[in-house]
């Protein structure tokens, strides 16, 4: 036990003290902001003013078409499809008498692609002006119709989700838990690539210039991968905390920063996401003062279980690979392959159980060894984790990184000392049974 102590405290300050681990422990935080201030404001600075020229043959759509900062309407006389970019207009609307018919139909024609967005909103305002028109034909007073249509969600009604269990009740929020959720998995999905790459290099490394060779000679091959995986577990968590004090003290410098208009474009600079991912975001940025609601008791233990133990399953794993790894690149793509496909299978799974996190592919995906690091945290900020699944999760994870680690040592064992000959699957399983 001393000797892996001493190969982890080696490899724990050799990289600690590296000007790289300095600089990106530092510089990622600040990148992280930046990227939402640099989101938010070419958001701002893109934001172009659309302007429609209407050809309304009816009449009835002028007084129902409303405008906003980035799509305004106009319903000139002298303009038509020929000749509306010369009056300065970005597109031309023609709205027909008939225009139900399955004979002609609304066009929007522009030169080039309005957008997504734009299009949405042109076709928003078509079905506000039709429902409308629908309503007055009804005989509904236009004055009626115009104070229903000035309503919004809180003049109408209060909706409060409430989760109740047992005796014991509080209130619900959904995107505070998607996105701690959603953060947490993206967290360790990265680190497990990071710091098992880290591990896989550092074998790599020692092995093509032979310092494994003379390391071996005092220590035994087990202890020389525990030591540096261990060592570089250290370097993972250490870095961890470090990014958590500094985005907390940023968060909280910026949280007086960005204002409500601003939030508002960065959610616009995001509109490439999903709906529901896009909302969450907007509700978890947002939501300060139900940001201390969450059940952080609960959160932050599982987050520093599933990040060290996800990350001791697969270090082993990646450990074992870069041990049979010569000096060709490609072999070692080639070879992490079978390791890279759960960690990305595991974060497909996790985005859906950050936003449904009792779906059977979630329960299930949590449970399992080679998902459950991702997914159940995914699946733990929402509360509907009981206990008995979460346990399971935790006990098989840490079965599941003894077999990895037994497994993984036998291949390390021999393909360490091995040099000049390239390593197939099925060889590897053969080292897997070989007695030692």
């Amino acid at each position: 036990m001393n000797k892996v102590w001493l190969v982890s405290k080696r490899e724990y300050l050799t990289r600690v003290r590296n000007k790289t681990f300095i600089l990106s422990t530092i510089l990622l935080p600040l990148f992280f902001i930046g990227f939402i201030f640099a989101s938010a404001y070419f958001s701002m600075q893109s934001n172009e003013n659309q302007k429609i020229a209407v050809q309304d043959d009816n009449g009835i759509f002028k007084n129902s078409f409303h405008g906003d900062r980035s799509v305004t309407y106009e319903f000139p006389q002298d303009v038509d499809i020929n000749n509306y970019k010369q009056k300065g207009y970005s597109a031309f609307l023609r709205i027909p008498s008939d225009y139900a018919s399955r004979n002609d139909s609304i066009s929007l024609v522009s030169e080039k692609q309005l957008g997504m967005n734009t299009e949405e909103k042109i076709k928003d305002q078509i079905n506000n002006a039709i429902r409308n028109r629908a309503f007055l034909q009804n005989n509904i007073d236009r004055k009626i119709l115009d104070s229903i249509n000035k309503l919004n969600e809180e003049d109408m009604y209060r909706f409060i989700p409430v989760v109740k269990q047992g005796n014991k009740t509080e209130q619900s929020n959904a995107g505070l838990s998607y996105g701690i959720g959603f953060g947490s998995g993206i967290l360790i999905y990265m680190t497990l690539f990071i710091y098992g790459a880290a591990v896989m290099r550092g074998v790599m490394e020692e092995k093509m210039n032979r310092i494994a060779e003379v390391i071996i000679s005092s220590v035994k091959p087990f202890q020389l991968m525990m030591g540096k995986i261990l060592g570089i577990a250290a370097v993972g968590i250490t870095q961890l905390l470090i990014w958590l004090v500094l985005i907390v003290v940023l968060s909280s410098v910026t949280s007086s920063i960005l204002t409500p208009d601003t939030l508002q474009h960065a959610q616009v600079a995001g509109a490439t996401m999903n709906g529901a991912n896009s909302s969450a975001a907007m509700e978890f940025f947002s939501a300060k003062t139900s940001f201390l609601s969450a059940n952080w008791a609960l959160i932050i233990p599982c987050f520093l279980f599933y990040f060290l133990a996800g990350y001791l399953f697969y270090a082993s794993l990646f450990a074992a690979v870069g041990s049979v790894v010569n000096e060709d690149p490609q072999e070692a793509q080639s070879l992490m392959l079978p390791i890279t496909m759960p960690i990305i299978l595991s974060f497909i799974i996790m985005t859906t159980a950050a936003g449904n996190p009792d779906a059977p592919i979630a329960v299930w995906g949590s449970m399992i060894p080679f998902s459950s690091p991702i997914v159940m945290m995914a699946r733990i900020p929402s509360g509907s984790v009981p206990a008995w699944q979460l346990i399971v999760s935790m006990l098989s994870l840490v079965l599941g990184f003894v077999l990895t680690t037994m497994l993984a040592a036998k291949i390390y064992r021999t393909g360490i000392l091995l040099y000049g000959k390239k390593v197939t699957f099925r060889e590897m399983g053969k080292w897997l049974f070989r007695k030692s």
